[in-house]
Parts: structure tokens; sequence; C-alpha cells
């Protein structure tokens, strides 16, 4: 009977190991184009040309760094990560780019005539990346009813108790 008992615990873990197992996944491995979620870093290099590293953060579905080939612009950089999210302010995006003498130029774009004009009144140019390109898609979080409930119903909630408190005691 207890031998019995000894082998389901260890029936459960050999069933459920590989389950916890996790993936080798490297720069440069055959398992190019692919998403690696421990920690922001995605690899779409293209072996026979030049690669450069730039790295994307705001408002897009994945942001982080990013081996990209040198040919690449920031459409080609927001597509790869997904696009930009709903709260994005495209109006503001920036490149912050470093100079040969280590200062830092901040560049402003506005791509939102892109998605939400009927027709262009202007040609877009999306600019060329270079390397060690900090691309910046700022934005708004959303509004939720639920926030400003929940902050009212605490407050509600606290007052009911400390009237609660002081009619016991008065009783």
């Amino acid at each position: 009977m207890r031998f019995r008992l000894y082998l389901v615990p260890i029936g459960v873990f050999v069933v459920m190991s590989p389950l916890f197992a996790q993936e080798d996944i490297q720069i440069g491995s055959d398992l190019k184009n692919r998403l690696q979620p421990q920690g922001g870093l995605f690899d779409y290099s293209d072996p026979s040309d030049i690669n450069i590293k730039v790295k994307l953060w705001g408002y897009v579905k994945y942001p982080g760094s990013y081996i990209i080939p040198s040919r690449s612009s920031i459409d080609d950089l927001l597509s790869l990560a997904g696009g930009p999210l709903e709260a994005a302010n495209l109006d503001d995006t920036r490149i912050l780019r470093s100079t040969s003498d280590s200062s830092k130029v901040l560049y402003k774009f506005d791509y939102n005539a892109l998605l939400w004009e009927d027709s262009l009144n202007t040609t877009i140019k999306f600019p060329k990346l270079l390397a060690g390109d900090v691309v910046l898609i700022p934005g708004e979080p959303k509004y939720f009813v639920r926030q400003d409930i929940s902050f009212y119903l605490s407050i509600v909630t606290a007052i009911a108790s400390l009237a609660a408190l002081i009619l016991s005691i008065t009783n």
C-alpha cells in the first residue's frame, strides 16, 4: 500500500516535467524570426547583410531590443514589433540617436496622418535607422471606469467601517 502512494507523486512529476522544460534559443541560431519572451530581445537579422541593434520603447505590441538589417527603416521596425498599440501617439514618434561626439540628438516625426487621414497632404518619408538608435513611441494609458469605481468604493467602505465602529462603541 505504501509503495503505491510513492508512485503517484513520481508519476505526476514524470508526466508534468516536459511542461516545465525551456527551449534554448540563441541569437543567430536556425530559429530565426522567433520571439524571445525571456528578455525582450528579437533577432530579425539577415545573415547575408550587415545587421544593427536598435531599441524600441513605448506603446507597441513587442517593445525591446531588435537586431535588424541595416537597410531597415522605422516602419520596418514597427511592423516587426507588431505595430503600435491603440493608445500610441504617433504624432510624437521620436528617435534618439548618438552622434560621433557622444552627444544625443532627438528627432521627432508625425505619422498620425498615415493612420487617420483620408489622404496624405505630404509625402511621408520613413527615416533609416542607424546602429544604437532608440525609437520611442509615446502614448497615453487607457481610461477605465473601474479604476474610479474602485477608488470611490474604497473610500465609501472605509467611511462605512468607521461609522459601524463608532456605532458599536456608542451602544
